[in-house]
């Protein structure tokens, strides 16, 4: 991807200014902050230009689109009717007539303009405080053409942090499995796609089976589990520049690579002699070390943000259920205590939360937990979903669901999901093909 040259040029940010307009984060979609996106201005010689290098009538409005429609798949904006707009945008952008605003509800609204320049996408916006009738935010951006896209997810990111207090998480990309054909006979690649399910792209030919890619946190590296020859490998995999290395060849059974908080090794489950237990691999010297040892099967480890922790499920106590333990390995404890079967814990990059996958009564639920295992909530139930994967702020899960299929494998699918800590929500992910395995990427723009 290229890389988007930000000029975070702050035009008008005024000194200890504050809104009156606060969006609470805990509420979902229950109300809606009222925002109006006006579309990106734009000059006729600009739009020419554009067009010819994008084949898009008017990117200004293009831009606005993917704000828009960010801000209301979070579920705490309500984007208005653009038919319903009194000021025309190039005047918006200048000075808004609050009045006018006012006029359609509206507490929020959001301007700018695009011009072309040397050859480069140069984008302002503003936020404006409707009800304060004030400049929030003004910010400007310069990068290559094709990073239209990026830019309004970089812009959503911007507005969602200045009127939630939380970092956004549009700028990111989601990579997952892409999957094809009947349940007994599937067919499965990596596949990788923008946040909103855009430029979906397929990373591998569909030849070897692939199963639970995971992001590095701190880069645009995956690690990912796939069978050559029947033989399972753990593979890295550096989306920027292609290059693919096995870190190793596991003559048992490996389950759920994944990263720790600094990039740095790999906890893996890794079955042997008739046991699973948990081991992490040094990505620099290859070292494997052995963190668990219990007759028990221990797998589906994952690290607490800070690196100090573990958290992994393990039926040690008669049936699965989930753990945590200090990343050596010592003092195990069990945290889930409620009926049903539980496993798949992941840790919030908040270090708040564990999500987690149940099954109880013949249904599967994602939900979350504190990390001692109180405050469990769960968040959706249905016939079978599994594998929660968190946003970079910490607020919205991503996981895959499947839908039951005949005798035969046929009528089976699989869809990615999304669903916020309210647990109102929830929302499918669109994606070119049937689709399982998610992971979130952390912010591009870091």
């Amino acid at each position: 991807m290229k890389k988007l040259f930000i000029l975070l040029i702050l035009l008008i940010l005024p000194i200890n200014s504050y809104a009156l307009i606060e969006v609470d984060i805990t509420r979902g979609n229950l109300d809606p902050l009222p925002v109006a996106v006006s579309p990106l201005s734009i000059d006729e010689n600009s739009k020419k230009q554009f067009k010819d290098i994008l084949d898009k009538e008017d990117v200004g409005a293009e831009i606005s689109n993917v704000v828009e429609n960010n801000l209301r798949t979070s579920g705490l904006f309500n984007p208005l009717n653009k038919d319903a707009f009194l000021q025309a945008p190039d005047i918006a952008n200048l000075k808004p007539r609050f009045e006018d605003w006012n006029l359609i509800k509206a507490q929020a609204l959001i301007t700018g303009k695009v011009n072309f320049e040397d050859g480069k996408l140069r984008v302002e916006f503003r936020l404006w405080d409707v009800l304060a009738a004030k400049e929030m935010m003004a910010l400007a951006f310069t990068t290559v053409p094709t990073n239209w896209r990026r830019v309004g997810h970089i812009i959503s990111d911007k507005v969602y942090e200045r009127l939630t207090g939380e970092k956004g998480y549009f700028d990111t990309r989601i990579i997952y499995v892409a999957e094809e054909g009947p349940k007994v006979k599937r067919i499965k690649k990596l596949a990788i796609m923008d946040q909103d399910g855009e430029n979906n792209k397929f990373l591998t030919l569909g030849n070897e089976l692939v199963l639970t890619p995971r992001f590095n946190p701190t880069s645009q590296m995956v690690t990912y589990l796939s069978y050559f020859k029947n033989l399972p490998r753990v593979y890295l995999l550096d989306i920027e520049t292609g290059t693919q290395e096995v870190v190793g060849d596991f003559p048992g059974m490996t389950f759920a690579p994944r990263f720790s908080p600094d990039g740095k090794k790999i906890i893996m489950s890794f079955a042997k002699d008739g046991k699973s237990d948990i081991y992490t691999m040094d990505l620099e010297n290859r070292i494997v070390e052995k963190i668990t040892n219990h007759p028990s099967i221990d797998t589906s480890p994952s690290y607490s943000p800070d690196g100090k922790y573990i958290a992994f499920n393990s039926d040690r106590s008669g049936y699965q259920q989930i753990y945590v333990m200090e990343s050596d390995g010592s003092n195990v404890k069990r945290i889930s205590f409620g009926n049903g079967l539980y496993g798949t814990p992941v840790w919030s990059p908040r270090g708040d939360l564990i999500a987690f996958t149940k099954l109880h009564q013949g249904q599967f639920y994602i939900g979350v937990m504190r990390t001692d295992g109180s405050g469990e909530r769960l968040l959706t139930e249905n016939y079978y979903q599994e594998a929660p994967s968190w946003s970079p702020n910490g607020r919205v899960l991503i996981f895959y669901r499947e839908t039951k299929s005949d005798d035969d494998g046929e009528g089976f699918s699989a869809k990615l999901w999304s669903i916020d800590l309210t647990g109102y929500n929830e929302r499918q992910v669109k994606t070119p093909t049937d689709a399982s395995d998610p992971s979130w990427s952390s912010l591009l723009s870091n």
